[in-house]
């Protein structure tokens, strides 16, 4: 397996947030864009919904691909049967894809092509790959596919409908999940995913997580430069804590 500079990068810098696109201004998104750079965010998350594995249909390869932004693309796939659709992502720019492991019977072939292709926007940068679990799904299904991984996300809520609150239930998970990752010989990132706002983020970045996504706590669509600014500085003082 090749070395994965980004994969250090994001260990070195975590705990990281990794801010969904789709809830920003997509009219002004150039700016939208501007803004959490500025700000001082690093990963850029693109929710792909089919309408098939969960009812929402969002965007694909054409909108990721006219992301003009440094941020490092971080793209969640909630998509049925995704082996065949991988490559226009990869060509689209994304340096983290992570696919669902209930999207398909053949979720391993899944991953192991996804580590068969270089990264469009820096050949030696490497793409990372995971997989994200919906909140019903055993963590033990990740156990035979260790060795094709570079990060696991857990769901705090249920795919594909809004307004949903972080499930209690998702701390523990989280602290198993790290008890796993802890006994193989390998780097493996940890991310959360879903009812993260302002009022909840250091208690979830004290749950000794990696990546953190959240969207609508950064893009309400009044002061977004200063919700990140917020969000950055809760995440580094929580961290200080774990």
């Amino acid at each position: 397996m090749p070395d994965k500079p980004l994969l250090g990068q994001i260990r070195e810098a975590s705990p990281l947030i990794s801010v969904g696109i789709l809830t920003a201004d997509l009219m002004s998104l150039g700016a939208e864009l501007k803004l959490i750079e500025t700000a001082g965010m690093k990963l850029l998350h693109v929710d792909v919904m089919d309408g098939c594995f969960c009812p929402m249909m969002t965007v694909g390869p054409g909108f990721i691909k006219a992301l003009k932004t440094p941020l490092f693309k971080d793209i969640h796939l909630m998509i049925e049967n995704p082996l065949d659709k991988l490559e226009g992502y990869v060509a689209a720019g994304a340096d983290m894809i992570t696919v669902h492991v209930e999207s398909c019977r053949h979720i391993h072939r899944v991953l192991n092509k996804l580590g068969e292709f270089t990264n469009a926007n820096d050949s030696h940068r490497g793409i990372l790959r995971g997989i994200a679990l919906n909140p019903g799904t055993p963590l033990e299904v990740i156990t035979p596919l260790m060795d094709e991984l570079e990060m696991v996300f857990l769901l705090a809520v249920n795919p594909g409908w809004g307004g949903q609150k972080f499930i209690p239930s998702t701390q523990g998970r989280l602290s198993r999940l790290r008890q796993m990752l802890g006994k193989v010989k390998k780097d493996i990132l940890m991310g959360v995913d879903g009812g993260i706002k302002r009022d909840n983020i250091a208690d979830v970045t004290r749950m000794d997580v990696d990546i953190i996504v959240t969207g609508s706590a950064v893009f309400d669509g009044k002061t977004p430069l200063e919700n990140a600014r917020f969000m950055i500085s809760t995440v580094k003082d929580a961290a200080k804590k774990v």
